[in-house]
């Protein structure tokens, strides 16, 4: 039975928690003392020094040689149980995605155990249970968030091929990345160079676009065409669009397919690889006129007509003031200046990223449809697990039907899997939170083994940065909130949805894993309570920077963490019965 002393210990140790949020929220809501850029500095310190420091804090006191295999295969189990559950129904299923398999593995399995989950379940059943939770801290950022970036790169793969060798993918052999490429999340335009070499098979190669947006603006503004480059395979290049909310150019130099009309994308973003959070609240299209009809035509082929081209959307431009607002949270990345947009031909912010023209072979119609459900997409409160990937898949088929473009052949697996594995290695090495886990890791194992102590200057060095490291993650929180236009950014049916995949069904499954393995007690009730955690923040990351569901991520983590606290406390009070 929950005793009033111990409801007590369990306030100590999360009211403070939100203090800190509700200070930084009243800071830049109410009382405006900070503004966004002042904003971004103080998450970019929490994401370079505070959380890594924590994280290594956690990991490197926690002893390694007394891990509790049972607890940590409940929790293994019930991210298997729902990744197999959710493949089978993305391959089965009609309605089925990759899209929404990886948004719900994220609500289901991947709670705030660092930032929240330590010091909440401390409070609720003691020390041991922060050990727990350590233990939880290292296979998610080893094993989970590894997993949940293969499969973002996977489908940033997948796509790119999809769209660049529509019919051509079975013959690839291999598939090479530029060095300077960090990832396929589709933030920067690529261009795609496929080349016959002397063995008679197909190699790729992905580099950066070599065209510039600001060339492109300055050609436009004399008149110039803004004709692509030869191509060493077909003396013309053919450019598709990445199928997302908010599409980014990537060019290809392999001509399979007739030339065609121009619709345009731009991502307004500069989120960064991050094993921390960020949000540009930001949204609305690129538009570009259209060229010359005759332009691009090859000989004796019929000019397209300008029918084609479509108006400025007048809804992207009514937005423009919203989206100049950008806000960096527990971001880490090489580049930390916005990108600009371009709205009806006016530009606003940095133009420092690289464009190029996107062509595709899409009637009018589907155009405007896809425009308008982009638009749409946050404000509607029904929604379907297949439409939009149903769209995705049309739009990067050029006006195939979705069925077709799925029977199309991938490269082999071998292929894939290094492309895949290369972009994950990339982004991995580039992350401040994969050395301090892995660095704690091997701490702990040498000391707890031989009994090393760290030297007290280098452990009082560490524990200046992450004793802060708790308060100012809550902190930054807290000002993540006060600058989103809305807390729920998704809608109220899909944001009921996701509160109760996160807080009914990942407990409900990490129950059944628990009993299965044989938890019983308290620590069967420390299993459910922590599955039960507001969401996670570096899954919130991945989707936005792969642009994935990221107003349903956002939501889950502002609006679940405002309802964590009453939730996580009925579970205790209810298993403490």
């Amino acid at each position: 039975m929950i005793t009033l002393l111990d409801f007590y210990h369990v306030m100590t140790a999360v009211v403070p928690l939100y203090v800190a949020m509700i200070l930084a929220y009243g800071s830049v809501k109410w009382w405006k003392i900070f503004t966004p850029d002042q904003c971004s500095g103080i998450n970019r310190f929490v994401a370079l020094f505070a959380v890594p420091l924590l994280s290594f804090h956690f990991i490197s006191t926690n002893d390694p040689y007394s891990m509790n295999l049972r607890f940590i295969a409940a929790d293994t189990l019930q991210k298997l149980i729902v990744l197999v559950v959710l493949f089978v129904w993305s391959i089965f299923s009609k309605r089925g995605c990759l899209e929404w398999t990886i948004t719900l593995f994220s609500l289901s399995t991947l709670p705030n155990t660092l930032v929240m989950g330590i010091p909440l379940l401390k409070g609720m059943y003691g020390e041991f249970s922060g050990a727990l939770m350590v233990q939880i801290v290292v296979l998610q950022c080893i094993i989970w968030y590894t997993l949940m970036l293969c499969m973002f790169e996977y489908r940033g793969a997948k796509m790119l091929i999809t769209e660049q060798f529509p019919d051509m993918a079975g013959s690839i052999v291999s598939i090479a990345v530029d060095s300077d490429v960090m990832s396929l999340d589709g933030r920067e335009p690529l261009e795609t160079q496929a080349e016959i070499k002397e063995d008679g098979k197909l190699h790729v190669t992905v580099r950066k676009s070599n065209a510039s947006r600001s060339e492109i603006f300055s050609r436009r503004s004399q008149g110039l065409s803004t004709t692509p480059r030869p191509s060493n395979l077909t003396n013309a290049e053919i450019y598709s669009l990445q199928s997302s909310r908010n599409p980014t150019p990537r060019g290809s130099s392999f001509n399979h397919t007739d030339f065609y009309s121009m619709v345009a994308g731009g991502r307004n973003s500069n989120f960064g690889a991050a094993d921390a959070y960020g949000l540009a609240a930001s949204r609305g299209g690129t538009h570009y006129p259209a060229p010359n009809p005759g332009m691009f035509s090859p000989p004796g082929s019929k000019p397209l007509t300008a029918a084609n081209a479509k108006k400025p959307n007048g809804q992207a431009q009514q937005k423009s003031e919203e989206g100049a607002r950008d806000l960096h949270m527990f971001v880490w990345s090489s580049s930390a200046s916005p990108v600009s947009d371009v709205f009806g031909g006016q530009e606003y912010g940095v133009a420092d990223q690289t464009l190029k023209e996107v062509r595709m072979a899409v009637s009018p119609g589907k155009v405007e449809n896809h425009r308008e459900n982009q638009e749409e997409y946050l404000d509607r409160d029904e929604f379907s697990f297949g439409s939009r990937g149903v769209v995705d898949r049309e739009m990067n088929s050029g006006g195939r039907k979705a069925g077709d473009n799925k029977a199309k052949a991938m490269p082999p697996a071998s292929v894939m899997t290094r492309l895949i594995l290369i972009m994950v290695w990339r982004k991995l090495i580039r992350n401040p939170n994969t050395y301090s886990s892995l660095i704690g890791i091997i701490w702990a194992l040498v000391s707890f083994k031989w009994n090393v102590h760290m030297p007290a200057i280098i452990a009082g060095s560490i524990a200046i940065l992450s004793d802060a490291g708790l308060g100012m993650a809550m902190f930054s929180l807290g000002l993540f909130m006060a600058l989103q236009p809305r807390i729920i950014a998704c809608g109220n049916s899909i944001a009921t949805f996701a509160m109760a995949v996160r807080f009914l069904t990942g407990p409900a499954v990490m129950a059944a894993a628990s009993i299965a393995v044989g938890l019983r007690g308290v620590l069967l009730h420390v299993a459910i309570v922590q599955a039960a955690l507001p969401q996670g923040i570096v899954p919130f990351v991945f989707a936005k920077e792969y642009n994935i569901h990221p107003e349903i991520l956002s939501t889950a983590v502002i609006f679940g963490m405002l309802i964590a606290l009453p939730i996580t406390l009925v579970y205790y009070i209810l298993l403490g019965l």
